[in-house]
């Protein structure tokens, strides 16, 4: 008997509400919500996850703290996440949901 699990074919769908717990350490609203993720692609196998990523900056030193919490968020629904970090087009305040405008509101920002 084997101890391996087999993995269930992942969506883009279900990997996007695990990224939701993936909180920017400065701002304390998930990544999702602040619309940092450009892009979600999953390989056939659904084994492997690449991640289109950015940040509000491209100088945040919190780069690898936000990697780390976006593997654990996707622990269990792909075997390897890979974040791949973009620029363009850079980030802006205009790709926030507005789910992420409310969560901004509330902690007292003027979005």
């Amino acid at each position: 008997m084997s101890d391996t699990v087999e993995m269930q074919p992942v969506s883009e769908e279900e990997l996007r509400e695990a990224l939701m717990d993936v909180v920017d350490p400065e701002l304390g609203i998930d990544v999702v919500n602040l619309g940092l993720i450009y892009g979600i692609h999953i390989d056939e196998s659904a084994k492997i996850a690449t991640v289109d990523m950015t940040l509000t900056s491209a100088a945040c030193p919190l780069t690898d703290v936000i990697e780390d919490q976006a593997k654990s968020a996707t622990d269990g629904l792909v075997e390897e996440l890979r974040i791949n970090w973009v620029w363009m087009p850079p980030w802006g305040p205009d790709k926030i949901t507005d789910e992420g405008r409310e969560q901004l509101r509330a902690l007292g920002f003027n979005v």
